[in-house]
């Protein structure tokens, strides 16, 4: 099963003042600006086996990294930037529209840095469920409590999104139910497209300029998401962390997913299992209450960290970022500077030890 990795990580100068990529983005075609001046986005090409997976991501952070040097900018693994000023988006009509239908909810999503894991489509059903179901495993690479400097959740940028930016459109940003089918699936998505279509001629905007910048494949913003372009089941709840703690994570859901084609996936009860021969998902309300512990506790709630040992994740081996930055109700402009140049260097650190390794 193909695999790739894609991060988003905020790009700063030496005193850990937000900055803009600039040449780092000329490193190759697999690596690029978000929709942010600050955040830099870096995507593996699809492959074959992790370890496969493991060298190119670090080969390409580390490439990266070397310019970044150069050119004295470092790349932060926070889910938000903890405080600072303003930020802007980059213009465009796709922007201006959610905007329009979001309204100023939308100014949440600036905030937020993430990571993403593709896995090629296989046994879809099962893989859209499974995700769902592990959706939990967020809680291990929280990386920032904090948004405009207040503390707000052990997973600021999870709160960001689905509390916040789609709060009033929540089936366009919030975990969806299982399914039986892949059509069942597609359904929602012509749902979801329908009802943003309408907001937003609602808003003013012409239903033309909808429909040239809006599909179905790409009108929602949901944890787990089918990418028809890839094309990849995509599971994009964790926040933007160290590298070593991205491979792990994409290693555990990879042996995950690999076993779906040997494994009988159900749903039943409230606990849920991982074995050699099944897949045992909670409930979907069981999921969604995990899912909040994860969000505003982390590995904290002990009902989260006992779920992810069940369903095959080794917790002890995690040490989410928002454990070592966490304990203040709020951090100033000068201190969230201060925070992402260390850990700035935390990552440079971090991947010349997996270089090494």
């Amino acid at each position: 099963m193909q695999k790739s990795i894609e991060v988003e990580y905020w790009v700063v100068d030496r005193d850990g003042a937000l900055t803009t990529p600039d040449e780092l983005t000329e490193i190759s075609e697999n690596v690029e600006e978000e929709f942010v001046p600050p955040l830099f986005e870096l995507k593996t090409p699809p492959c074959e086996t992790y370890a496969d997976l493991r060298s190119t991501f670090v080969d390409q952070l580390d490439r990266v990294l070397r310019r970044a040097d150069e050119l004295d900018k470092l790349l932060v693994p926070f889910g938000t930037p903890i405080n600072g000023e303003e930020i802007e988006r980059w213009p465009s009509e796709r922007s201006r529209i959610q905007k329009r239908v979001l309204g100023t909810n939308f100014d949440y999503a600036k905030y937020c840095a993430g990571t993403h894991l593709h896995f090629e489509k296989r046994n879809v059903v099962d893989q859209l469920n499974v995700l769902a179901g592990l959706d939990p495993a967020l809680a291990l690479l929280n990386s920032s409590p904090y948004f405009r400097g207040e503390r707000v959740a052990n997973g600021a940028r999870a709160y960001l999104y689905r509390k916040r930016c789609y709060e009033n459109f929540p089936k366009h940003g919030q975990l969806w139910e299982y399914v039986d089918t892949v059509a069942e699936w597609e359904r929602r998505l012509d749902r979801r497209l329908a009802e943003f279509t309408e907001a937003a001629v609602e808003a003013g905007i012409d239903e033309g300029a909808v429909e040239a910048n809006f599909t179905a494949d790409d009108v929602v913003w949901t944890p787990v998401r089918l990418r028809d372009e890839m094309p990849t089941v995509e599971w994009r709840a964790p926040d933007a962390a160290l590298p070593s703690q991205i491979l792990r994570l994409a290693e555990e859901m990879d042996a995950v997913m690999e076993r779906l084609h040997h494994a009988n996936v159900r749903v039943e009860g409230a606990t849920g299992e991982v074995t050699d021969d099944e897949i045992v998902l909670p409930e979907f309300e069981t999921v969604r209450d995990y899912v909040g512990d994860a969000i505003y506790e982390g590995l904290d709630s002990a009902d989260v960290a006992t779920y992810l040992e069940r369903m095959g994740f080794d917790v002890q081996g995690y040490d989410p970022l928002t454990r070592k930055i966490d304990g203040r109700e709020r951090v100033a402009p000068d201190e969230a500077k201060e925070l992402r140049r260390r850990y700035g260097e935390l990552l440079r650190e971090d991947v010349n030890d997996l270089c090494r390794n």
